[in-house]
Order: C-alpha cells, then structure tokens, then sequence
C-alpha cells in the first residue's frame, strides 16, 4: 500500500496519509506544496462536459494550514515493534540480528532495580542474553552494551512508522536525522 508523507507548510513531517488521504486533500485545495522526482496519477470521474478529473501526486506533500510545529513531540511511544527497528533487529550484548519473534526488551537499568520503561533504558536484546542478564545492570552482569539506548527523533519516528517508503521519502527523511541515529545506517 502506497503511502504519501504528508508535512506541514514548514517541511516537518505531520502524518503518513493513504493515497485516498491524499487525493482528498488535492481535491480539497490542501496541498501547498509537493516534492519528489516520482508523479502519482490518479484519474477519477467524468463531469459535465466530458473532462476526466486527474490529480497527480508527488510522495512527498505540504498540507496547507497546517501550523509548524504542532505535530513535534518530545518523545513517541514506545513498543517492541519500533524499538527493534530502531536497533535494526540487533542485539545490544551479542551483537547478533535476529528474527522479531526472538527478540525482547531489555531494561539497560533494571526495572526491579529502578529502571524506567523509556527509550532512553530500553535496548534489543536476544532472548537468550535478556535472560543472562536477569535483573542486573551490564556491568553487574559482565556485559557490556555494544550501542548506547536513545530516544527516536520526529525524522526518525517517521522512518521507524511506515515499512514502505519510496526512495524520495527515505531521501527527505534521512537527510534530516541526527548523527547519532542508527536508522542513518540503514539507508
């Protein structure tokens, strides 16, 4: 399923929007600006005089009116599905990559020794080593972490949320992440 990234007029990503999303807001006269070397064509009906309707669509789309920055969040919720993604399915005391299904969450700090269920004291770890690990620190357990937990910029957020992005989608959003962000790495 096709999706168009949709901003606000200041280019900060607001909503992943189905192609029938899109449509709607062309037609709705929403749309101030498109990016993106690829066009989407979408033929509708016939009017009165004959007139095939077309909109054609870039996959990447400015929603006019909306305000910059009300969409910004400081933190995204946290789930196993984007934490995964976010440490590309690696384990972060093996190193190993895994399947979804034999990966866990791991708390860097120890729920039971205080930890939050952050981003920033949550990494991937394979089931075997969460389980070696127990209820202790790295560094109680004598392994260390191989990359550092960190909480998910908007840019980011935005990678981590959809499965099918388009070239020009990966491109605008890339460009735009933080050094630090292992979703660089994927590109």
């Amino acid at each position: 399923m096709m999706q168009i990234l949709g901003l606000d007029v200041a280019g900060n990503p607001a909503q992943w929007l189905s192609a029938e999303q899109a449509i709607t807001e062309a037609a709705r006269d929403k749309i101030a600006w498109q990016w993106g070397e690829r066009t989407f064509v979408f033929r509708g009906g016939w009017d009165r005089r004959g007139e095939r309707s077309i909109i054609e669509l870039r996959p990447i789309i400015a929603l006019a009116g909306r305000r910059p920055n009300v969409w910004m969040r400081e933190s995204f919720p946290l789930s196993n599905a984007f934490l995964f993604r976010r440490d590309r399915n690696t384990c972060a005391y093996c190193g190993g990559r895994f399947a979804f299904r034999d990966l866990s969450r791991d708390h860097v700090i120890p729920r039971v020794q205080g930890g939050k269920d952050i981003w920033s004291n949550v990494v991937t770890a394979c089931r075997a080593c969460n389980q070696k690990k127990g209820g202790r620190k790295p560094e109680e357990a004598r392994m260390p972490l191989l990359f550092v937990p960190y909480a998910p910029c908007l840019w980011e957020h935005f990678l981590l949320s959809s499965r099918e992005i388009l070239a020009d989608q990966m491109d605008f959003l890339v460009a735009r992440l933080p050094a630090h962000s292992r979703a660089r790495l994927n590109s």
